[in-house]
């Protein structure tokens, strides 16, 4: 059996939508042998957000401040932690030891935190689209209570791609969802990594939107301080109906031609069912052959 943790479920951005997807996921985690807090704020309404700005602020600094707390698991993504960015107590956050886990939206406060503090996070499931789910992925439930349990994990996928080959490269993880770390660059919040290992998922973007987005990770420099990219999932990404010939492949090949940096598809992470929890930060090895098989190593990525 894993570790057990001491969790605590908030809601630093969207409003539940479903609440019973929260006690779902409550119930879960209990089940698995964790402990589970869930913060008093977490079903606040306010517009699309759980409570105001205000609100959720203090929700974050009250799970921040919680020595109690192993775990703050966010419990759902949508939009909001960009509004809360400039008021986060980072100082607190420097020497904070549990562990912020989530992925979506969950990306801009990754961001923030390694580019305020060198902060490591991690990118993975979220309490009501995961743990909540009517039923639970065992993958993703494995891999990271798994990574989260040991301070050096090995992830083995199956890549694709032009330009696998036998070889590796050694480097900075970070990444996330695509319009997040986007709308960042140029901001406080943005990290500068260089040699990194970039992953990038996103949903409901069409083909067009998602080069774009790419181009202005390229135009910015940001892909050429990259030894590869390694592409999540593209949910429900179709192109419009009136566009012929130009799909999501299309769109990937497109920027891997005008930057030189390779992109890799088949990383299961993303907005899906079965995804991997992976440290945002951390030093990593990938390694491949030209069969696409792919090893990703990560290590020193707990306080």
């Amino acid at each position: 059996m894993n570790t057990p943790f001491d969790i605590t479920l908030y809601a630093p951005s969207g409003r539940l939508w479903e609440p019973q997807t929260l006690t779902r996921a409550e119930a879960f985690l209990r089940q698995a042998g964790h402990r589970v807090r869930v913060d008093s704020s977490v079903e606040q309404r306010f517009q699309r957000f759980a409570g105001d700005d205000e609100t959720r602020l203090a929700t974050i600094h009250r799970v921040l401040h919680d020595t109690q707390t192993g775990i703050a698991l966010a419990a759902r993504g949508g939009y909001g932690w960009t509004r809360l960015l400039d008021h986060l107590d980072y100082v607190t956050l420097a020497r904070d030891k549990k562990l912020w886990l989530g992925h979506s939206d969950f990306t801009a406060f990754q961001l923030a935190a390694f580019a305020k503090t060198q902060r490591i996070t991690f990118a993975g499931p979220m309490a009501c689209y995961d743990f909540g789910a009517e039923d639970a992925s065992a993958f993703t439930v494995n891999h990271c209570f798994d990574l989260l349990s040991a301070n050096r994990y090995e992830i083995n996928f199956i890549l694709s791609g032009d330009q696998l080959r036998n070889g590796g490269w050694n480097g900075t993880l970070w990444g996330g969802n695509l319009s997040m770390i986007v709308h960042l660059i140029g901001t406080p919040y943005f990290p500068a990594i260089d040699g990194g290992i970039l992953f990038l998922e996103d949903v409901s973007e069409e083909p067009y939107r998602i080069e774009r987005m790419l181009y202005q990770l390229h135009y910015s420099g940001v892909l050429a301080r990259q030894h590869a990219v390694l592409l999540g999932h593209f949910t429900e990404s179709g192109a419009s109906e009136q566009v012929t010939g130009y799909t999501l492949t299309t769109a990937i090949e497109q920027i891997q031609h005008v930057s030189g940096v390779p992109f890799f598809r088949g990383l299961p992470f993303g907005h899906v069912r079965d995804k991997v929890t992976l440290p945002f930060g951390a030093p990593c090895s990938l390694t491949m052959t030209d069969r696409g098989q792919a090893w990703l190593n990560c290590c020193d990525y707990l306080p």
